[in-house]
């Protein structure tokens, strides 16, 4: 018989609280909110990181089982839903007392110019992320990075003839009960519409002096699209947790401009 190396004791007393693989490369099927309202799936590529809970008397844990794991998944076309009963398996195949799991992917969304209305396709960094805790507890989060345009009221103020902007990104991440839904479309949506501007892939010059004279008629500083967002996700009465980062990669400054906001409702 092979000797079984992580299950050997370890005398040293540390619980590990996260242990296991991450950057696993596999398809995940995931429902998109189509533009007539109409749900379809899509197909995305997506780097999975899993981990569980080590106790202080295990060495190591048994990493090729987190494969295992996925790739009997994969076998019945791995869907999004399946998050939890993934983590249960984890849980329990591995002895653990928690687990975690998160999908990371590109998310593309048509995107229509305002006054060209040139249509282009619009990238967003987003990811599901579940955990079981010790009490079979499970808790699921959206997460999306929504990059848009903000524009400084100060700068605007005091300068004779422009004021100074830039990119800047909104990280936002939610939870809600598993029987409700909320579509990352309209989560990003929501992003957008807090912003100076949002921002387009493809712009043609009258584009370019529709979202630039939009941005500087609508200034806002990163404590202002903090506090618009936080305002739309505390009255959305589905979201019962949001976690919220704003970043703004200024433009006449060597550093970035930055706030957070976290709350349970």
């Amino acid at each position: 018989m092979i000797k079984d190396v992580q299950n050997q004791k370890d005398l040293r007393n540390v619980p590990i609280q996260k242990v296991g693989v991450k950057d696993v490369e596999i398809p995940l099927k995931i429902e998109r909110k189509n533009p007539d309202d109409t749900v379809g799936l899509e197909v995305v590529y997506t780097k999975a990181k899993m981990s569980v809970s080590l106790p202080s008397h295990f060495k190591g844990t048994h990493m090729s089982r987190f494969i295992e794991i996925l790739n009997e998944y994969k076998k019945e076309n791995l869907l999004s839903t399946d998050i939890e009963t993934i983590l249960f398996d984890m849980k329990k195949k591995l002895d653990a007392q928690s687990a975690y799991l998160k999908f990371s992917f590109k998310y593309f969304i048509e995107k229509i110019a305002p006054v060209s209305k040139n249509k282009s396709l619009m990238c967003y960094d987003c990811a599901f992320e579940g955990e079981v805790d010790e009490q079979d507890d499970y808790n699921f989060f959206l997460i999306v990075k929504v990059p848009i345009t903000t524009l400084c009221p100060c700068s605007k103020e005091i300068s004779k003839y422009g004021a100074h902007n830039q990119r800047a990104l909104l990280r936002i991440k939610i939870s809600y009960d598993k029987d409700k839904h909320v579509w990352l479309e309209d989560l990003i949506k929501m992003a957008e519409e807090c912003a100076s501007s949002e921002i387009y892939p493809l712009l043609k010059r009258e584009d370019e002096k529709f979202v630039t004279e939009r941005a500087y008629e609508n200034p806002k500083f990163v404590e202002d699209i903090i506090r618009d967002i936080v305002v739309k996700l505390r009255e959305n009465e589905i979201i019962n947790f949001y976690e919220v980062e704003m970043e703004a990669m200024e433009s006449i400054h060597n550093h970035n401009a930055w706030a957070y906001q976290k709350c349970y409702k």
